[in-house]
């Protein structure tokens, strides 16, 4: 990168910086400026124009405000105390956003409840957060029906919509008043007071409740509003779920900040994404995890270049799919991100570099003090030297990406919240990490920083596996795979072989007909070195994923590659026929045996 260039991204970077940190700095000087306090000045100055929309129902802000304070009333009628919780079980409808503004407007802290879940993750995820209330949509009662038993909380539920059982929450929110609230009936709060739960979306394990107080959902709010330049002219199509901070913070938060609006659906559908986006004449859309690669292996859509999108902002968009993502559907800008719900470690990627998570240029390194630091996959720790201390990676080397925990009032946005559990705590906390003392947030993820200062991700800790001496990248081979004509999409993991080091590389993928192998096997050796290459081939008709569209892998890992447990046919990298062949339960106890070549 020349003088020229850089100096020209640094230009855009400080633009979107500035922007964003005009409309964050004051959080902290505000304390008792929280999100509710800043919708009731949202409506006073946008009354009946347009604030959450949806085919379901319409919401102005003045009609915002006024449904938020009615569940306000509802919480003190009940006597919900400040820091006490109410769980929200409900899809996405604008009146989820008025259930959770209203609730902490006076001191309720309320978890947002993954609506994918069912049984004793479900249990698990109402359990930890110990709630005085549940609140569940008509249509999720079945599956609450399947963690209701298992339940050890003592909390009461309250039904939400016709055609459920139990006393109904929308009766009694529809006979209050939405008037502001009176003196009286006001809370002292503050942007250190505990607001919400957002859960990690347990693509390894049960998912943690991370505690998210007042000044973060500030932060989302205000810092992306400024990020995406967004005004009252804008429109944001979010189809994300809003149980986690994309879809319920970033994309609502960030226009409604501003005067604009927000168009709400319940579900991602890939078919009807561009009409959608042209019926409701949208102007931005979040996006996260594989959600881009649906659109791009979907048949084409008159509406797809119809559009009035400026920009898509997001996170999780791979490198193999960047241009033809921007390119077909004629996106203007894709202003990349990358950050933690419970985390303190964010960037952004304003120039648009493809394939980049982000950049934290020289000028704002004091603001947002981060490292990469060299890792262990063995012990899935970082190295330490022979002083005790971590390293920092080269340039281009692999390592984990770890953020400085600040504990000072003025820098609340370093800081590191926790979770519900507070055994869960340590765990993400990296201590004497430079000098003695000091203490970093530990974000899991593997990337690395090239010369220039971007970052690109490489792999989620635990997803990296060692396998004949080398450090093997899930999502490396996952790119040189769903590259193949006629890929959907592939899940890479590792799996262990009785008797060998480490973990042999196997892929879960979905073919668009019949795959190739032959062809496929040969594309591999021309784009992986030997030990990346896919040990076991696993295919299936779709990838199992979380509520945003993360990739689950753990259940994939456990069933290994047995053919007598997994139905899915299996395939075996043969390295004397130097193809794919059928794995049967006689090719596989010889793999065991350590009769197989490997």
């Amino acid at each position: 990168m020349g003088f020229l260039e850089r100096l020209t991204g640094d230009i855009v970077f400080l633009r979107g910086g500035l922007r964003a940190l005009k409309l964050t700095t004051p959080i902290a000087k505000n304390p008792t400026r929280v999100f509710p306090v800043v919708i009731e000045e949202l409506a006073e100055t946008y009354g009946d124009s347009p604030a959450l929309i949806s085919d379901r129902e319409r919401f102005s802000y003045r009609t915002l405000a006024e449904r938020s304070n009615r569940y306000a009333r509802w919480a003190l009628r009940h006597g919900l105390a400040k820091g006490e919780t109410v769980c929200l079980l409900m899809p996405n409808r604008p009146e989820y956003m008025a259930a959770w503004i209203g609730i902490t407007s006076v001191g309720g802290v309320v978890a947002l409840i993954n609506t994918n879940l069912v049984g004793p993750s479900l249990a698990h995820c109402i359990d930890i957060v110990s709630p005085r209330h549940v609140i569940v949509a008509a249509e999720l009662s079945a599956l609450f029906a399947t963690a209701r038993r298992l339940l050890k909380t003592d909390a009461k539920i309250w039904s939400h919509g016709d055609g459920a059982d139990g006393p109904r929450l929308d009766h009694e929110i529809d006979g209050l008043t939405g008037e502001p609230l009176r003196p009286a009936e006001r809370r002292a709060l503050t942007i250190e007071d505990h607001a919400l739960y957002i859960y990690t979306s347990g693509t390894t394990g049960l998912p943690k409740a991370a505690n998210i107080n007042h000044y973060r959902v500030m932060l989302a709010s205000g810092a992306f509003a400024g990020v995406m330049d967004t005004t009252a002219s804008d429109r944001m199509y979010d189809c994300l779920p809003m149980y986690h901070t994309a879809g319920g913070l970033v994309a609502t938060g960030a226009l409604l900040r501003n005067g604009g609006s927000v168009v709400i659906r319940e579900k991602f559908s890939a078919r009807e994404f561009w009409d959608d986006v042209v019926r409701f004449d949208c102007t931005l859309f979040q996006y996260i995890g594989e959600f881009c690669r649906y659109l791009v292996n979907s048949p084409p859509s008159p509406n797809e270049t119809k559009h009035r999108i400026r920009l898509a902002c997001g996170n999780g968009l791979r490198p193999d799919l960047w241009d033809e993502f921007k390119t077909r559907f004629r996106i203007p800008q894709i202003l990349e991100f990358y950050g933690a719900t419970e985390g303190n470690v964010n960037m952004f990627n304003f120039e648009g570099k493809p394939g980049a998570v982000g950049r934290i240029p020289w000028f704002l390194a004091h603001r947002f003090p981060n490292a990469v630091v060299r890792f262990d996959v063995e012990t899935q720790q970082p190295v330490r030297n022979a002083q005790g201390f971590c390293e920092r990676c080269a340039p281009n080397e692999p390592g984990e990406v770890i953020g400085k925990i600040i504990n000072d009032a003025s820098k609340p946005g370093n800081r590191f919240e926790g979770y519900a559990s507070a055994q869960q705590n340590e765990n993400k906390v990296l201590r004497n990490v430079f000098k003695t003392g000091d203490a970093w947030f530990r974000t899991g993820d593997l990337m690395r920083r090239d010369e220039n200062g971007y970052f690109y991700f490489v792999d989620r800790v635990g997803d990296t596996f060692r396998w004949k001496g080398e450090n093997v990248s899930t999502n490396e081979v996952a790119e040189a795979i769903n590259s193949f004509p006629g890929i959907l999409d592939a899940n890479v993991y590792g799996v262990q072989i009785a008797g060998r080091e480490g973990r042999a590389g196997m892929a879960a993928i979905v073919c668009s007909g019949l795959c190739d192998l032959a062809a496929l096997h040969a594309h591999l050796c021309a784009h992986l070195p030997d030990y990346a290459r896919p040990l076991f081939l696993r295919l299936q008709e779709e990838i199992e994923v979380t509520g945003t569209f993360k990739q689950r892998k753990v259940d994939l890992v456990k069933e290994g590659f047995d053919p007598a447990v997994i139905a899915d046919p299996i395939y075996f990298n043969d390295p004397q026929s130097r193809s794919f062949v059928r794995l049967d339960p006689a090719l596989y106890e010889r793999i065991e045996q350590g009769q197989v070549r490997v």
